[in-house]
């Protein structure tokens, strides 16, 4: 990997016009053999990105079951095609086009640094990769939970704490050894998963009675457990973004995979929900997690029952090697950019980034102590926070660089841009209100520790106590400060 002085790139950026920065040249995607990156490690293909995709969302309708409990059938059914118009579809649409404009592993980390500068772009990458690994602490525990009904033994206790330390060691491991064969993984594991509902619905047919769709009691609504249970199984869908350097010809494949990924998610949601809610009567209570599994027992008997346990089990794999894999190359990106000292942006033989999977693993051990509720409402308190600045970049760049190259372009103007992630901040503005005063207090703690490192990495590189640079592969990105002051840009639809 070619490598520039930090301090003197940014002088040099900083010296240029705003109309150089205008094309955006990656070596690594427009030169040479597309399908192996400049470490002779083969690219990942549509199929694979496809499934890792699936899996940084969703992994199938484990978890699903809490929106029913919370508001009945209908409420939920409409819940996620509702959430998923109004932010899966805006989330994917904005990670299409700026994950083609910068298909580079920083991901969300390079719009943000390109539109509000370093500071914000490193603030990004803090709340995000912490809200990552905050999200794979849960895997291990949810395996476990499923495991423990065969093998009581796991249910606590030291036997517990050993299980998840050897899982976390073993999918840390395959992570190690290349993000193909994660990719590969995450498609045998999303078929896997996927194919016992697809049975389940069938046999569900004959019994559905349609009108069991339409129970609601809005006055006994659980507003909280609803809105996080919809929200947690339709974000992330920004996390590829740091794999986009990873990925074969990612301006014509990102934005394939990204749509192709949607109707997976949603549809993998809304199938077992249509079918079981309406295929037996609906006692809300029962509705919790693995409750799923329950109702594979009534319809189809044990053989469905023990298929759907040991799919979620192994869903929940899935997720945990697709989120490392996403928090690792964010962190790779980061010090490829120059923002993390220059030992994170280091490759293992298998082309994968050693350090950053190791930090990424400690992480996932040291919160794998919270409860479920608390990892969900502090990752998703996080993750808004990083919503906000990469909606933020996305208006910005549209205002300040409208003739940048654009691989993938959504097929609005700033004005229509503006209007689409209304709905989506305002979602998040409800999450975050929403929140426990113990979850908004760690979450703003963590987000200050944020505030604190950047300019103490920033003092480090100054004395030269650790090594930053920036990759020579990468273009330079534009000086936000002129970019600022660049209001000539007219308003289109």
């Amino acid at each position: 990997m070619k490598l520039r002085n930090t301090a003197i790139t940014r002088a040099n950026s900083a010296c240029l016009p705003m109309g150089d920065h205008l094309d955006f040249k990656y070596n690594s995607v427009n030169e040479g053999d597309e399908r192996k990156g400049g470490h002779g490690i083969p690219k990942v293909s549509m199929v694979p990105l496809i499934f890792l995709i699936f899996y940084e969302v969703s992994g199938g309708p484990f978890g699903i079951e809490d929106s029913v409990k919370a508001a009945g059938p209908l409420l939920a059914i409409v819940g996620f095609l509702v959430f998923a118009l109004i932010w899966s579809i805006p989330e994917a649409l904005i990670t299409a086009e700026m994950g083609t404009m910068f298909p580079e592993n920083g991901g969300y980390v390079v719009w943000v640094s390109s539109a509000l500068g370093p500071f914000w772009g490193f603030q990004q990458g803090w709340a995000k990769w912490l809200s990552g690994v905050i999200d794979n602490a849960l895997y291990p525990v949810l395996f476990l939970d499923y495991v423990k009904s065969s093998v009581p033994a796991l249910g606590g206790g030291f036997p517990r704490t050993l299980a998840v330390l050897i899982l976390t060691v073993a999918l840390t491991y395959m992570n190690y050894r290349g993000l193909t064969i994660v990719g590969w993984v995450a498609v045998f594991l999303g078929v896997f998963s996927l194919l016992p509902f697809f049975v389940m619905g069938v046999i569900a047919i004959p019994r559905i009675e349609p009108s069991r769709w339409l129970e609601m009691d809005l006055g006994s609504v659980n507003w909280g457990l609803y809105l996080n249970t919809l929200f947690w199984n339709l974000n992330y869908w920004d996390s590829i973004s740091t794999l986009a350097g990873e990925v074969e010809n990612p301006k014509r494949t990102l934005p394939r995979a990204l749509s192709y990924a949607l109707v997976l998610v949603v549809g993998g949601y809304l199938y077992p929900l249509i079918t079981c809610t309406a295929a037996i009567p609906v006692v809300r209570e029962q509705w919790s997690d693995g409750y799923f599994s329950d109702i594979a027992r009534i319809l189809g008997g044990i053989w469905l029952h023990s298929w759907i346990q040991g799919a979620a089990a192994l869903s929940n794999m899935g997720n945990f090697l697709t989120e490392m894999s996403s928090d690792s190359y964010q962190l790779l990106g980061m010090a490829e950019r120059g923002m993390l000292p220059e030992f994170f942006a280091r490759r293992s033989r298998h082309g994968t980034p050693l350090i950053g999977i190791l930090f990424s693993a400690f992480g996932v051990i040291l919160l794998s102590w919270m409860s479920f509720q608390e990892i969900i409402a502090a990752e998703n308190y996080l993750y808004c926070f990083g919503m906000i600045l990469e909606f933020i970049a996305f208006i910005k760049l549209r205002m300040t660089h409208l003739n940048a190259s654009r691989p993938y372009k959504i097929p609005l103007g700033t004005i229509g841009a503006v209007l689409m992630i209304i709905p989506p901040a305002l979602l998040i503005v409800v999450v975050m209100a929403l929140a426990s005063f113990k979850v908004m207090a760690v979450s703003i703690m963590a987000m200050i520790v944020g505030f604190v490192l950047q300019p103490c990495l920033v003092y480090v590189e100054k004395k030269r106590w650790l090594r930053f640079s920036i990759s020579g592969d990468l273009p330079d990105l534009p000086d936000s400060q002129e970019a600022a002051e660049d209001d000539t840009v007219p308003l289109a639809f």
